[in-house]
């Protein structure tokens, strides 16, 4: 399945600078139904996910910016991006001096997007396919988690799990643009940016995204 995802995420995309993180490119869509409907033939299932890898989303945009500005939260540390996407953060903490750094996405054209955007940005990123969700928080310094707010079955998992890595010594950063489900109340604002994104996945082209660390 990994040759052929590689391959169709080759077909749908194309590299392009990503707007508003200087020094990064990604294989990305320039429209997201086509590719929605691409991915849903592909699959031959119509309740296939939306194709995420293949956008530069508001909070992990916030993440490699602030990750750019703020080099010395991941440098020489190991790193996991939660939901990685594109490989976007994942990437942005490669370029910012990671010793070790992992994405993790359940979507296996994600699993090829970020092996991909990896090679077109010359960094190392090793890529876990399963949910870590239903297992114990990894043994690494810092977890990236862009993004991962938007529905509520997804946010009820996530927050309790990023508190026990929290717990367990484990420096905790979210990046969002203030979706319906961001727990504001466990987190403590760092930073914010206005980031550009696409009307077709979100209700504005300009949002203000920010990143937060778990308290």
């Amino acid at each position: 399945m990994r040759s052929s995802s590689r391959a169709f995420v080759l077909r749908h995309t194309r590299v392009q600078p990503v707007d508003g993180v200087e020094g990064i490119r990604l294989h990305l869509a320039d429209e997201v139904l086509p590719l929605w409907h691409a991915v849903q033939r592909e699959l031959d299932d119509p309740d296939a996910p939306l194709p995420f890898w293949a956008f530069a989303w508001g909070g992990g945009l916030a993440l490699a910016s602030y990750l750019g500005e703020q080099p010395e939260v991941v440098r020489g540390r190991r790193v996991l991006d939660l939901g990685s996407g594109s490989g976007l953060v994942a990437i942005a903490a490669g370029l910012a001096g990671a010793a070790a750094v992992t994405g993790a996405d359940i979507d296996p054209f994600a699993e090829a997007a970020i092996e991909l955007n990896a090679r077109v940005n010359g960094v190392r990123v090793e890529v876990v396919g399963r949910d870590l969700l239903d297992e114990d928080p990894p043994d690494v310094d810092v977890i990236l988690a862009g993004d991962t707010w938007y529905e509520q079955p997804l946010a009820l998992r996530v927050l309790p799990w990023l508190q026990r890595a929290q717990r367990a010594g484990i420096d905790v950063l979210v990046g969002d643009p203030g979706r319906r489900y961001l727990p504001a109340a466990e987190l403590s604002e760092l930073a914010s940016y206005e980031v550009r994104t696409t009307t077709e996945l979100e209700d504005l082209a300009f949002k203000r995204a920010r990143v937060y660390r778990l308290r």
